[in-house]
């Protein structure tokens, strides 16, 4: 259940799998936390980025039009403009959450955290990621390096706050004329002797769980 007057990308991702990656005690101590959304259609796509701190201030937001081949890449393509944004505007030792509705996305960028940190660097399974958007992926990694720590979690599309910026970016193209900002969140509340958020990997049902 959504924890009452909780910022509202800090209560989608605590509410959220994290695809191979269980969450730890402070979990919610992201500092920043970015939801992206690729849309495609025949006669054009969209992109589209929100990016919040941990107490609910507004980083940035990106409604922008574009033309990926299939709704795969355009998710990739998203995800790549999002962190690019968010990398302008923290700083490197920011801890990031990354949401998104694309379950291999997810999937792809938590194996990848955990591939870095792997003596071989290897990832938990291979990555799937479409021909496509290799180049996007190799830009995706960079920026994941970037950061502190990263951890993604897989949302439901209707409870993504990027997705109408993505799907009718003309619509929202005036979120582009905002001011840009780099906000810092505040000092994290202590969690002593608290209990910690349970791992997400038996709240969900229906493949989409943690492993």
């Amino acid at each position: 259940m959504a924890a009452h007057g909780r910022p509202a990308l800090r209560n989608l991702f605590d509410e959220s799998p994290t695809p191979h990656i269980a969450h730890p005690p402070r979990t919610h101590h992201r500092d920043f936390y970015v939801a992206t959304d690729g849309s495609f259609r025949e006669s054009g796509g969209g992109l589209g980025a929100v990016i919040e701190t941990r107490d609910g201030a507004r980083v940035g937001r990106v409604a922008t039009t574009d033309a990926p081949p299939d709704n795969n890449v355009a998710e990739y393509r998203a995800l790549h403009l999002g962190l690019d944004v968010l990398a302008a505007r923290a700083p490197p030792d920011a801890r990031v959450g990354v949401l998104v509705d694309h379950d291999d996305l997810a999937s792809n960028v938590n194996a990848a955290v955990l591939a870095a940190s792997h003596p071989d660097g290897r990832p938990p399974r291979p990555f799937s990621v479409p021909p496509a958007s290799t180049n996007h992926w190799r830009g995706i990694r960079a920026r994941l390096n970037g950061f502190d720590e990263v951890r993604a979690a897989r949302i439901d599309s209707d409870q993504n706050p990027a997705h109408p910026l993505a799907n009718a970016p003309d619509r929202y193209a005036h979120v582009n004329r905002e001011l840009d900002r780099c906000v810092l969140p505040e000092p994290p509340e202590s969690t002593a002797g608290r209990f910690p958020p349970p791992s997400r990997a038996n709240r969900h049902d229906g493949g989409r769980a943690s492993d």
